[in-house]
C-alpha cells in the first residue's frame, strides 16, 4: 500500500516525519491546517507525484467532502470561515495543483472555524483578479451568511433568494441558491471547473428561471493546476449555480 508522509523541517534544519497517511490529500490537508494554526517558522510538506490529475478527479473528491461536511452539521458560514483561514496560508501562489485544491478544502472542514470579520467595501469582483479577488468574493459572501443569520432566507430559499444586505459595497451578486456546504462545493465543480457526469445523479432539472451562465463541458479535462481567479469563480457558482 501507497503511503504519504507530512515532514516537517525544524529550527536546526533537519528533517522529521510527523505523520504517515494512505491518502495524499489527507497528508496535504494536515500539512495545511499546521500552516493554517498558530503562527510558527516550520515548514510542512508531502513529497510524492500528485492522484488528482482531472476535474472529474477533483470532483468526486469535493462531492464527498460536502456530502460529509452537511452531515456533519457544519453550517455554510463555519465552512467559509475555516476555508478562508487555510487559504491565506497560500496566498502568494500563483497557481495551486489539484492535490492542494482539494486538500484546502478538506483542510478546513477540519479545522475550528476562526474569528473572521465580514467585510464591506468591496468593488465588483470583475475588477480584482488573483487572491485578492478570492479575498472579496469569500469575505463578501460571508457577510451575505451574516446577514441571512439575523434574517433568514425561508424554506424556498434554494428556489433563489437575494441576501438582505445592510450594505451594497460587496464584491458579489446579492442572488443566492445554496446554503450548505454540500451544495455549495457541487456547485461551484459543476458550474467553475466540470467534471460532473449525468450518472452522479447530482445534477437534477429544477423548475423556474435558473442562472443564465452555461457552465463548462462536464466531459473529463487535464489540469494540473489552477489559478486564485479559478477558484474566484468556484466560489461565485457555489453561491449562484442551481
Amino acid at each position: 500500500m501507497t503511503t504519504w508522509s507530512v515532514w516537517r523541517q525544524d529550527d536546526n534544519g533537519n528533517s522529521v516525519e510527523v505523520a504517515r497517511y494512505d491518502d495524499r490529500i489527507a497528508a496535504l490537508a494536515r500539512a495545511l491546517a499546521f500552516d493554517a494554526g498558530h503562527p510558527h517558522k516550520q515548514i510542512y510538506w508531502v513529497t510524492g507525484d500528485p492522484v488528482l490529475l482531472t476535474n472529474r478527479d477533483l470532483y468526486t473528491r469535493v462531492i464527498g467532502l460536502g456530502e460529509a461536511l452537511t452531515a456533519g452539521g457544519r453550517t455554510l458560514s463555519e465552512y467559509l470561515r475555516a476555508l478562508y483561514g487555510v487559504s491565506r496560508t497560500r496566498r502568494d501562489r500563483d497557481r495551486l495543483p489539484l492535490d492542494e485544491v482539494a486538500a484546502t478544502l478538506t483542510a478546513a472542514a477540519t479545522l475550528t472555524p476562526a474569528p473572521v470579520a465580514a467585510r464591506d467595501g468591496f468593488a465588483p469582483e470583475e475588477t480584482m483578479t488573483g487572491f485578492a479577488r478570492w479575498e472579496a468574493v469569500i469575505l463578501s459572501q460571508i457577510a451575505d451568511l451574516d446577514d441571512f443569520a439575523l434574517q433568514p432566507p425561508g424554506e424556498h430559499a434554494f428556489f433563489g433568494v437575494d441576501a438582505p444586505r445592510t450594505s451594497t459595497a460587496r464584491a458579489t451578486p446579492c442572488r443566492w441558491y445554496n446554503f450548505d456546504p454540500a451544495s455549495y462545493l457541487e456547485c461551484g465543480m459543476a458550474g467553475g471547473l466540470g467534471g460532473w457526469d449525468e450518472s452522479d445523479g447530482t445534477r437534477v432539472p429544477v423548475p423556474g428561471p435558473v442562472h443564465p451562465d452555461v457552465p463548462p463541458d462536464p466531459g473529463i479535462l487535464s489540469i494540473e493546476t489552477v489559478t486564485w481567479d479559478d477558484l474566484a469563480e468556484f466560489a461565485l457558482y457555489g453561491q449562484i449555480f442551481e
